[in-house]
């Protein structure tokens, strides 16, 4: 005959077993959505290189963490390839985008994250330069992010007619752009405000000056697939979830990033 402690102790494994398995099913069923990861700071740092740094790796955690029938992971893609893998469905979600930058003619849902940034200018501080410096950019040098969309230019991001009209030099690099400036290479980059926050955070002898001149608002927005694993009504539910909680404010605000309710 079976002792009375070994029959509890088997019955609470068995217990625990099917929690296990429960929990596994669950997760299991999670659906799986593929949000594309461009490497656009400081929202999201070099993730073909590998990086999690960003606040886009903070925003899928965040998404995670709050509920268990999604589950977003994260898929390194680039600025201009970001469309092709979206096309393709190797990605379900573009994030942090605009429909004004070249999806036009691109089949999608757009979610209104409640998220604004701005495209400002950057120059060298020097003693006789003021605000008025940033109204005329004719005859200047700029220092620009190859592939962005400006609107100083149209949204035209050819980098052959950047250089021509704008005299611009095009990088892969905001932190090269703003060290240009810094040595007189360049005359004027753009940045989000977010970025330079950032980077006068992590270098906090610079002498650049910001303009009160915004170029662009970024109103940010999710682009969906139309077949895509989740509804655009469910994604913008997620999103207002965060935002009553606090994580949307705990995640952008130290980045001046504004978080407001959604435009109807």
């Amino acid at each position: 005959m079976i002792p009375l402690p070994s029959l509890k102790l088997s019955s609470s494994l068995l217990l625990f077993a099917t929690l296990l398995l429960t929990a596994a099913a669950r997760a299991d069923e999670a659906r799986e959505v593929k949000v594309g990861a461009a490497h656009f700071p400081p929202y999201t740092v070099r993730p073909e290189q590998g990086a999690d740094t960003g606040l886009l790796p903070q925003l899928v955690e965040a998404l995670n963490r709050m509920q268990g029938q999604y589950r977003f992971v994260l898929v390194p893609t680039s600025i201009p390839r970001r469309f092709g893998d979206f096309q393709q469905g190797r990605t379900d979600m573009a994030i942090f985008e605009n429909p004004q930058w070249g999806w036009q003619g691109i089949a999608h849902k757009a979610v209104d994250m409640g998220l604004e940034d701005a495209e400002i200018f950057v120059t060298r501080r020097q003693a006789e330069r003021d605000q008025r410096y940033f109204d005329e950019l004719d005859g200047k040098r700029l220092a620009l992010f190859n592939g962005y969309h400006y609107a100083f230019a149209d949204f035209n991001p050819d980098p052959a007619y950047l250089k021509k009209r704008f005299r611009a030099t095009l990088t892969y690099s905001h932190d090269s752009n703003l060290n240009m400036v810094e040595r007189g290479r360049a005359d004027i980059a753009l940045v989000t405000r977010s970025y330079l926050i950032d980077f006068l955070k992590r270098n906090p002898e610079s002498v650049l000056m910001a303009s009160t001149r915004v170029d662009q608002v970024y109103h940010h927005y999710a682009l969906l697939r139309p077949d895509a694993p989740i509804s655009p009504e469910a994604f913008a539910g997620l999103l207002r979830g965060l935002r009553e909680n606090g994580e949307l404010l705990r995640i952008f605000q130290p980045y001046q990033i504004t978080v407001q309710a959604p435009h109807d």
